[in-house]
């Protein structure tokens, strides 16, 4: 396995970064100031998307394109150190149209949308017109079971009526959030295979019925296109609104799942680098009792740690991005599960770490760690939580173990004993 960056890698790198210095970062304030007046920064965003889109800086994140589809095709091993760059502001990837739940909303519209569903929704998210929403998790069931979700879809002559409740719904407040890619039961009977009673129907947000109901904060911050509960009171989609087939749900979600999941861990790892840059700039210019902080042994551990740990890290996101493109997501799914739980444990100790070194100035708004500690506290919820992934990752080591019994014991028990 060699992860070294090719030429073309290389090459995006610094031109990413070259549009990230030029154009990103002098608007974040801006963006931010927008956000805290309630109102979502599109005088921001949308000439910076302008602008991404005439560079070829657009939907990087999507291995399946063709050459008619707007964008630059790239790998997932290619994508990881982009994803890594625009990470460090956390608004940046709507700008190059690679942000969440859009980036798996498109690729399950690319693989098992029919044309007529793909001319209405996928190409107009594709040249990024529109924003999208996904309705997964429900407040009233242990959600990281997709089988526990409980929201009806049930047939009616020539439609499909829906009633339940979403929430963490992101996206949801965007001005310009037109489609909802909603999660379901549409075979209640009390035989029907668990992972079969799910399907997935596409609803417009300005369907009748469809009710935002709050912003739901995460860790008391907010974010300007919502977390939001959203409430279907008999919204009623026709039949051809089926994504895949009546059934499909559980497989959609799980393929849906798979790369969305590691694009948060290589956005963590540029969060990452951020905190540990400031970390080590602020013990240089800050001294107590006569010395600088990076005078301290305990506060170059916690340098020298953040190091190692953030480096590890990425070469197993690396490790996970390169398996993804040589067997697929699914072959790669307890490399996903561990990179998952590796990267939000990460994203807490480093930047703890940088807020401890800003003393109280790092829990305030003055610095963005106490947003990137909370975001990486919430990402051990995000796409399943961490307590899933383990058993994923156990379930297979107890296999392997279960498929060669006594292997290793008895090599090595002393002779006097045997």
């Amino acid at each position: 396995m060699d992860f070294s960056y090719s030429d073309r890698t290389r090459d995006l790198m610094a031109q990413l970064q070259a549009f990230m210095d030029a154009h990103v970062l002098p608007a974040n304030r801006r963006f931010h100031e927008l956000a805290h007046q309630g109102t979502y920064p599109l005088e921001v965003i949308e000439p910076l998307k302008a602008k991404a889109f005439q560079a070829g800086l657009w939907n990087l994140f999507m291995p399946e394109l063709e050459p008619e589809d707007p964008g630059t095709r790239l790998s997932n091993l290619e994508y990881a150190p982009l994803a890594e760059i625009m990470g460090r502001v956390p608004w940046s990837p709507e700008v190059f149209n690679c942000n969440a739940p859009d980036t798996g909303n498109m690729e399950i519209l690319k693989r098992f949308a029919t044309p007529e569903q793909k001319a209405r929704w996928l190409e107009p998210l594709m040249q990024g017109e529109i924003r999208s929403v996904v309705g997964l998790t429900e407040p009233d069931a242990a959600s990281s079971d997709l089988t526990n979700l409980a929201t009806t879809i049930r047939r009616d002559g020539d439609d499909y009526v829906i009633n339940g409740r979403k929430w963490f719904s992101t996206g949801a407040k965007h001005p310009n959030a037109k489609l909802c890619i909603l999660f379901g039961v549409s075979d209640d009977a009390p035989d029907a295979d668990p992972h079969r009673k799910h399907s997935f129907v596409l609803v417009p947000m300005d369907t009748p019925g469809v009710r935002v109901v709050r912003d739901v904060p995460i860790m008391h911050h907010h974010a300007p296109e919502g977390h939001c509960e959203v409430v279907y009171d008999n919204v009623r989609v026709p039949r051809d609104a089926m994504l895949g087939q009546e059934g499909d749900g559980f497989m959609l979600a799980q393929a849906r799942l798979g790369p969305g999941r590691i694009h948060h861990c290589m956005r963590t790892i540029g969060q990452c680098e951020l905190a540990l840059e400031l970390m080590c700039e602020r013990a240089l210019e800050r001294r107590t009792f006569g010395k600088a902080l990076a005078d301290n042994a305990n506060i170059q551990d916690w340098i020298a740690n953040s190091r190692i740990e953030i480096d590890n890290a990425r070469l197993r996101v690396l490790q996970t991005a390169w398996k993804m493109d040589t067997v697929g997501a699914k072959d790669a799914r307890v490399d996903v599960s561990a990179i998952k739980v590796t990267a939000a444990r990460l994203q807490t100790e480093v930047v703890d770490r940088a807020m401890q070194v800003f003393g109280a100035a790092g829990i305030t708004p003055d610095t963005p760690l106490s947003y990137l500690w909370t975001w990486g506290r919430a990402m051990r919820f995000l796409d399943g939580p961490d307590e899933v992934h383990l058993r994923v990752i156990a379930r297979d080591e107890l296999k392997k173990a279960k498929a060669a019994p006594g292997r290793n014991l008895p090599h090595f028990i002393p002779p006097q004993i045997a």
